[in-house]
């Protein structure tokens, strides 16, 4: 068996050292394609893998048709919108994701993202404190409950609106639930998007839900750039000028809100919610012993696809 890491932006070196770990261990052969500049290179390279690990990279059907042995693509992360999931199906190629590595690095940044837009971007002006707020929490799965603990911890009060999680797991963590996303954007001083990119969420953070938040509410989106209806955004932040927006996946409009929204807006340049050193370590060793896992027990636990 052949593992393939093809990562254009590479794992930490202790990552590669424990992935190579696991694939040894098992009895598999690991071949690495770091800093690849084209899509050509990935394509040879996955032509004889059997199992494929990636971190951003795109698995498109190009990719899967050049595959001719693959057999299953780990997405070292929670989101997995990179992977063709149809294609990887008519290939009968599993395609899986490792929830939970990165969830405390998304929350961290999350955090510090809050904080930021409440000292007002430290430009020296007096701002806020997050104690007493109440942060809403968009979607409660492993990067909202990370929020939810830490959040706690500097005295905020947390609710959280998930159509799939039950009151009763959002009350265990001490948190309240509330049973639409209208409700959650009326009541909170600050909403934390986690919610994934998917055919109903897509656009959907609009002009009409956002008219619910109360004065001086503050988005933190470090989900995905798809589900911000971005001309909606610029429409309400134009309306609203309490309103701030911070990310850590830059908009497409980012110069026109720069210009804009001065002193409300920040986006960092490129996604990092999980640019840690202990979630790149993290993820990158549960793909290869998930990989290890299907092929010695057929274990399917963390599959994305049908």
């Amino acid at each position: 068996m052949k593992i393939l890491v093809a990562t254009e932006k590479p794992f930490a070196k202790v990552a590669v050292e424990g992935i190579s770990k696991v694939a040894e261990e098992a009895g598999y052969e690991l071949a690495l394609l770091e800093k690849y500049t084209s899509k050509q290179q990935l394509l040879d390279a996955v032509a004889d893998a059997d199992a494929l690990i990636i971190r951003s990279d795109i698995v498109d059907k190009e990719v899967l048709d050049a595959a001719k042995q693959l057999k299953i693509v780990v997405r070292a992360g929670a989101g997995y919108d990179n992977i063709d999931l149809e294609a990887a199906t008519e290939h009968k190629v599993v395609a899986m994701n490792t929830p939970g590595q990165n969830s405390n690095a998304v929350a961290e940044l999350a955090l510090g993202l809050m904080v930021y837009a409440v000292r007002n971007f430290y430009n020296g002006t007096s701002g806020t404190e997050l104690k007493g707020k109440t942060l809403g929490i968009h979607a409660f799965g492993n990067v909202g409950r990370n929020v939810a603990r830490i959040a706690q911890g500097f005295g905020m009060k947390v609710i959280a609106y998930d159509a799939y999680c039950p009151d009763e797991a959002m009350t265990a963590a001490g948190v309240e639930p509330v049973h639409s996303a209208e409700e959650l954007y009326k009541s909170a001083d600050i909403v934390s998007l986690h919610i994934p990119a998917t055919a109903e969420t897509k656009g959907s953070i609009n002009y009409e839900l956002l008219q619910n938040m109360p004065k001086g509410g503050i988005l933190v989106n470090t989900a995905r750039k798809e589900v911000i209806n971005e001309d909606e955004l610029i429409q309400f932040m134009t309306e609203r000028t309490d309103f701030k927006y911070v990310t850590d996946i830059m908009p497409a409009s980012d110069l026109k809100m720069q210009e804009l929204f001065s002193g409300r807006y920040f986006s960092t340049p490129k996604k990092m919610g999980a640019q840690t050193a202990e979630a790149n370590i993290n993820a990158g060793i549960a793909a290869a012993r998930q990989i290890a896992d299907y092929f010695k027990t057929g274990n399917t636990r963390f599959k994305v696809n049908k």
